[in-house]
């Protein structure tokens, strides 16, 4: 497991399996919880597995050290 943290978008992005060249990514649709800020959008490869997780707003949902140990 990888994550990377982009402050200028504030975005996360958790990748749970290496992606290699070609290989096709499909996104879900966005989750918006109600009960918090920000979005969620998941990567699955075009076997349905799980590839990654893109956390939008992630300073507003994540924990602090998390995205200052991940900083890009």
């Amino acid at each position: 497991m990888k994550i990377e943290y982009d402050k200028e978008v504030d975005a996360a992005y958790i990748s749970l399996k290496e992606i290699s060249d070609g290989e096709v990514r499909y996104s879900s649709n966005s989750v918006q919880p109600s009960e918090c800020p920000g979005e969620v959008n998941l990567d699955f490869d075009n076997e349905g597995k799980l590839l990654g997780i893109e956390v939008l707003s992630a300073s507003l949902v994540l924990n602090q050290d998390l995205i200052s140990q991940n900083e890009n």
